[in-house]
């Protein structure tokens, strides 16, 4: 299945070539429906596996399996015209060899027609980067806080906190980056090291999580948005549409209820 591709898309070069530029705007979508609230909005949308979570109320991104990733990727490119679309790799589709993730970007890329695919780890993943960039496959890199590692990690911790770690977290960065990845995500990294990561990489950072100096941000949607129950300390509410859809239910609820719904207006007529 193919979508159309616009002339005036934000592609892989344009997001490498912002490095130190004007920040790069992100944001999650998992349906056609979001997407067309944010695709005039932004530089990136990233149809994350955080949908397995937000979408389908488990407790982690484990339970995002790869035809669910290309089901909402589907979804997002029937809508998504102006920004780059990135697709998350699930756990367990591209860790076992650079081949296999290759087959599973592969089917990805052709199944959605997304622009890249995001992958999460730091120089365990370098050889799998390059593998997939130099046949054609964008590759959005992941280190720092990495939720698929959330049971290694011990749960969601703040990264480099602990001075002797951020050798190892720079060096992952650094890492991916030069296996080829054209951007690499910063998430719940302490704001020193994430400023000392995005001087040193000659690919755009984006941050969750990670600061104002990283070369962009990307957030979860519907936490921005005030529609989950609960969201991270980096995650600043915007709006709180959350609230204004319980108030309206509410209303729909009590007008059913009275019977004051549905009017005339709203009632068809017989004409004799």
């Amino acid at each position: 299945m193919s979508f159309h591709q616009s002339s005036d898309r934000i592609t892989v070069p344009h997001i490498r070539a912002r490095k130190g530029a004007k920040p790069i705007v992100a944001l999650t979508a998992y349906s056609a429906l979001t997407a067309r609230l944010v695709d005039p909005h932004v530089d990136i949308i990233l149809v994350g596996d955080s949908l397995a979570m937000v979408e389908h109320g488990l407790t982690s991104t484990l339970g995002a399996g790869l035809d669910l990733m290309v089901l909402h990727g589907r979804s997002v490119m029937r809508a998504a015209h102006h920004a780059l679309v990135v697709v998350d790799m699930p756990f367990g589709s591209y860790e076992r060899s650079p081949q296999v993730a290759f087959d599973n970007a592969a089917r990805v890329m052709s199944e959605t027609s997304c622009s890249a695919v995001k992958l999460e780890g730091g120089c365990a993943m370098a050889e799998t980067i390059a593998f997939l960039t130099k046949r054609g496959i964008p590759v959005m890199a992941h280190v720092g806080l990495t939720p698929q590692s959330v049971m290694t990690l011990g749960g969601f911790k703040v990264q480099g906190r602990d001075r002797d770690d951020w050798s190892r977290i720079e060096a992952d960065a650094v890492g991916v980056a030069e296996a080829g990845a054209f951007a690499v995500v910063l998430e719940g990294t302490v704001e020193p090291l994430a400023a000392q990561i995005t001087r040193r990489l000659v690919v755009p950072t984006i941050g969750i999580g990670a600061s104002a100096e990283c070369d962009g941000q990307v957030l979860v949607l519907e936490d921005m948005l005030g529609l989950t129950e609960r969201a991270p300390r980096f995650a600043r509410r915007f709006d709180h549409l959350g609230l204004a859809a319980d108030k309206a239910i509410a209303s729909y609820a009590e007008a059913v209820r009275n019977r004051s719904f549905p009017g005339a207006d709203e009632t068809y007529q017989f004409k004799s």
